[in-house]
């Protein structure tokens, strides 16, 4: 199934794709789609006849991120071996982690918040994980049946907040707006090999970064099984991949975003973003 939020900020209502390619209201079954529901969304809309559900014209709608605000999003850093090569650092030997709060996520076309103290700001288009059911210390041959489906997400990073500012990297990841997200949110089921999805990153028309998922150096399944070992991984959970090469700040020299540019991003299978970088 495919699923989207859509309406005004703090006022979205789910919508479902039905087998016709409509957008069919979900408001009559689940209040939204997020942290609260998708434990049993499956179970609501089983035996569901979508086609009978009330149409819904999504043309000049905002469309808001996929999922409302997970309680937890969590990161996996110089997750692609060509990234890992680009930024001159080696392979991890484990998924390196860090977070971003809910407050950074947004719809896929909403403005990217540039700060006036901001002056390297990144891009990197990555793969969404959302997470259906709660995992804890679960088996290797169990992670993806907790995981409920994909979106497509752009890491957003301030490079001097992140490397220069005590390194912290959470501090250049979660400033509002820094999590674009959507537009779907896709079932496990749709996406039968997430380890083979294209991935594409522009900016102003320039193509900035071309990759694929087989180059993650830990799978989806991995780092479901791998997060389980030391977090509580909840329904609703955003679980961001790592990206491929070609972000601003491998660039020779730097390249990093300015007020007035457009990103647009897309992953195979999960849809396609567009949004204006807005200094504030």
């Amino acid at each position: 199934m495919r699923f989207m939020r859509v309406g005004a900020v703090g006022a979205e209502r789910p919508v479902v794709q039905a087998h016709d390619q409509s957008w069919r209201d979900l408001s009559g079954i689940v209040a939204d789609i997020g942290p609260d529901s998708l434990a049993d969304l499956d179970a609501r809309l089983a035996g569901v006849d979508l086609a009978a559900l009330p149409m819904v014209d999504i043309t000049g709608q905002r469309i808001g991120a996929p999922i409302a605000r997970p309680r937890n999003i969590w990161c996996i850093g110089l997750n692609y071996s060509d990234h890992a090569a680009e930024a001159g650092m080696p392979v991890p030997a484990e998924p390196i982690l860090f977070t971003k709060p809910g407050s950074t996520l947004c719809g896929p076309n909403d403005p990217i918040l540039r700060p006036a103290h901001a002056d390297k700001l990144d891009w990197e288009v990555e793969l969404g994980v959302i997470i259906g059911k709660p995992a804890l210390g679960i088996a290797p041959e169990a992670a993806m049946d907790h995981v409920f489906g994909y979106v497509a997400a752009n890491d957003i990073s301030e490079r001097a907040w992140q490397i220069e500012r005590g390194g912290q990297w959470s501090k250049g990841k979660s400033y509002p707006s820094f999590c674009p997200c959507g537009p779907v949110l896709v079932t496990r089921d749709e996406i039968p090999d997430p380890q083979a999805l294209a991935m594409e990153l522009s900016v102003d028309g320039a193509v900035m970064q071309r990759g694929t998922t087989a180059t993650m150096i830990f799978g989806v399944a991995h780092i479901v099984e791998y997060l389980s070992r030391f977090v509580l991984l909840e329904a609703g959970d955003l679980i961001v991949t790592g990206t491929p090469p070609g972000v601003g700040m491998g660039m020779k020299p730097p390249r990093y975003l300015k007020g007035g540019e457009r990103v647009t991003m897309s992953i195979a299978g999960l849809g396609a973003q567009s949004n204006i970088v807005q200094d504030v």
